[in-house]
């Protein structure tokens, strides 16, 4: 299982996971491309004290000249595309509450980001990866989908389409050797999850816990080796599948 050499995009990454999936992944080996609406500029560093190599870009998801900009400056820096992280998602800034409480501004903005850029992002890299002979796209779904989790219905419902979207994918684009793959992690302890939870955080954090079959709260660690796994080609037969790193809470 290798990801050397493999040129990778990360969306998301000023911080949180995308953060440490690039890291990860510039340490071994691979060649990275950050893009956030956040600056890069840490993330980058942090993957070229790794040993890795890896350029940051301004990335607004929702923006498709901006979603080509990042695939363009891939292709500039390292002359081809092997793989997209689909990462970036609006969570933290999001309120939760009931489903009746929550705006349309809100509803709206959670697709825009969590599901539109997702669509943008995989439209700009596409042509890169059939000239590359294949490659592997992983989108960051959430167990707020396969649970189905309350009381944040514009996310979870964004998250369920995020793995609608990796099944429908994945049927288009078998036949040019290009694999899409979800992830579905719990809680993570990022930033995001901080924000989202605020005040009722460690609260939640010990019911979801209680829910899993490894009890304890994920960290950004636990999901790197799931997607280097995805990317490398140890997978290369694994398409259109929503992959649950939860600590087994919901066992598909």
């Amino acid at each position: 299982m290798t990801v050397a050499n493999k040129v990778v995009l990360v969306t998301g990454a000023a911080r949180g996971l995308g953060r440490e999936y690039v890291v990860s992944l510039a340490a071994q080996g691979a060649k990275l491309v950050a893009g956030d609406v956040l600056d890069c500029a840490a993330t980058v560093a942090a993957a070229r004290d790794a040993g890795g190599q890896a350029i940051g870009v301004a990335l607004d998801v929702t923006d498709m000249a901006q979603a080509e900009a990042m695939a363009r400056a891939a292709l500039d820096a390292y002359g081809q595309i092997d793989a997209l992280v689909n990462n970036a998602a609006l969570y933290g800034a999001l309120r939760g509450g009931r489903f009746n409480a929550i705006s349309e501004a809100s509803w709206d903005a959670a697709m825009a980001v969590n599901v539109k850029g997702i669509w943008n992002c995989c439209k700009a890299v596409v042509e890169a990866l059939r000239e590359a002979g294949g490659g592997s796209i992983v989108n960051v779904a959430s167990l707020a989908a396969t649970y189905g989790m309350p009381y944040a219905l514009h996310y979870t419902t964004s998250k369920a389409a995020v793995i609608g979207l990796t099944r429908g994918l994945a049927r288009e684009l078998g036949r040019d050797n290009i694999r899409v793959n979800a992830l579905a992690p719990s809680a993570v302890l990022t930033e995001g999850t901080d924000e989202f939870l605020g005040e009722k955080r460690d609260r939640a954090l010990e019911v979801i816990r209680a829910g899993q079959s490894i009890p304890r709260t994920l960290v950004p660690g636990d999901l790197t080796g799931t997607v280097a796994w995805l990317i490398s080609d140890a997978s290369r037969f694994v398409t259109g599948q929503t992959i649950a790193v939860d600590g087994g809470t919901v066992l598909l």
